[in-house]
């Protein structure tokens, strides 16, 4: 449980404002993106100058799976190279970002449909550090991470997304990092700038079912058809998504941007809710 020195912290730092932060959810992709002057870091640096600067951040990566839900709760995240084959200069990449226990335990404590373990053994992987160094390059705000069930279907992490709600209302980002289209065996090496037909029609697909607000479909993926099944062979990479549209308010609205598929079955597509 938090002490009352975390509880007095987090009542000064994250108390409730008038305004809800915004939502985002960004295509990660390729690791490289870490370190390479692209487009896509290009995104990611703009919406960061978009948006109000957070309090805090809490990032749900596809690249963290459990057994059971649990968030990082130490001062100091380390930053995780979880990758392999790539050049030296990615590795020696360090994101100095402070973590939170306060805001881990008030996150603990805001959600009611899972039972949330405190750890102090993760850190940050490149799902979070890749996207957020672009953003807020300073590494001066708190980064937290919130891990994927790998027992729970869709549609159970769509319900306990919408249990963070009060956070944003407390300063709180909360950004899902995965990619809608993500299927690596498939992946085309020899000509990066190709894209399959399937994988196109389903970046479509789920763009179209984001702005109807669809969202149960999108829970659904599976139900979708074959190119729906290409397109997420696995969910790890499609479920942060989930947490992000579960929270959208009804009058809110998404902005797209990086919207491009490459090499041949990944789809950078992002989005804002704000």
């Amino acid at each position: 449980m938090a002490t009352l020195k975390d509880l007095h912290r987090f009542g000064q730092n994250l108390s409730p404002g008038e305004e809800k932060m915004p939502l985002v959810f960004i295509g990660h992709g390729n690791p490289m993106n870490a370190i390479e002057d692209n487009e896509f870091a290009a995104g990611w640096k703009h919406i960061g100058k978009e948006l109000p600067k957070p309090r805090a951040i809490l990032c749900v990566s596809a690249h963290w799976e459990t057994d059971g839900t649990r968030v990082t709760a130490m001062d100091k995240p380390r930053t995780i190279h979880d990758f392999g084959g790539f050049p030296p200069e990615l590795y020696e990449v360090q994101y100095p970002a402070p973590g939170d226990p306060a805001l881990a335990n008030q996150t603990r404590e805001v959600i009611q449909k899972a039972v949330v373990e405190l750890d102090k053994n993760w850190g940050l992987d490149h799902g979070c550090w890749s996207v957020v160094r672009r953003m807020y390059p300073d590494a001066d705000v708190p980064v937290l991470q919130l891990s994927l069930d790998r027992s729970m279907a869709p549609e159970r992490h769509y319900e306990l997304a919408k249990d963070l709600d009060m956070l944003r209302k407390r300063g709180v980002l909360i950004i899902g990092s995965g990619n809608m289209v993500h299927n690596l065996r498939m992946v085309n090496w020899e000509n990066p700038g190709a894209t399959y037909d399937w994988a196109e029609e389903m970046n479509a697909k789920f763009k179209e079912l984001i702005l109807g607000e669809r969202h149960e479909d999108l829970s659904g993926y599976s139900s979708l058809g074959t190119a729906a099944r290409l397109s997420v062979p696995t969910p790890e990479h499609f479920l942060p998504m989930l947490y992000v549209l579960a929270l959208k308010g009804a009058k809110e609205s998404i902005k797209f941007f990086n919207d491009k598929t490459v090499m041949g079955s990944i789809s950078m597509t992002s989005f804002k809710i704000w």
